[in-house]
């Protein structure tokens, strides 16, 4: 098992797995485009699975490792090269313009809508129709008897799986 010298504590340690374990995830998918790139003979050909297949996960479940795994990047790294990375593999163009946009407007962070990181977070998932799936991100900044939340609308698109709205 890898110890960590540095680590004061779980969260710590649990932060800084999450973190290794997005950035393993990123560098694992930055290869497959090399691979997919490869010369096949006609035989071996097929026509490429939607990105959605390749997840073989619910939208709801590829929005929860984003959250997830952005929240750790921001805490980690306050918004670093991780961070840009998970965006850009999460979300779609458009909607990397818009946060973009919201950002400069509003002094915060467009996927968090918040200058600062929330303490947890937990996705419920939703309705689905013209091909995107709707969920809920509930934001956890306080704990105590009476923890304080904000909620998200994260809309995504079905044949990719990529995140395309995030909305208050």
């Amino acid at each position: 098992m890898l110890q960590l010298r540095n680590a004061q504590g779980p969260r710590t340690r649990r932060l800084i797995g999450r973190t290794l374990l997005a950035s393993a995830l990123l560098t694992a998918v930055a290869a497959l485009p090399a691979a997919a790139a490869a010369p096949q003979t006609p035989a071996t050909a097929a026509a490429p699975a939607p990105a959605r297949g390749e997840t073989g996960a619910p939208a709801y479940q590829q929005v929860a490792h984003f959250y997830g795994a952005y929240i750790d990047a921001v805490t980690a790294e306050n918004g670093g090269r991780l961070a840009t990375d998970l965006r850009n593999f999460y979300l779609t163009r458009q909607l990397r313009e818009q946060l973009n946009t919201w950002e400069q407007r509003n002094h915060a962070d467009g996927v968090l809508r918040a200058q600062n990181t929330p303490l947890a977070f937990r996705v419920t998932p939703g309705d689905s129709a013209a091909g995107h799936t709707w969920s809920t991100v509930r934001l956890t900044w306080s704990t105590g008897k009476h923890p304080t939340y904000s909620y998200l609308t994260i809309r995504s698109d079905l044949r990719t799986g990529k995140i395309s709205g995030i909305g208050d």
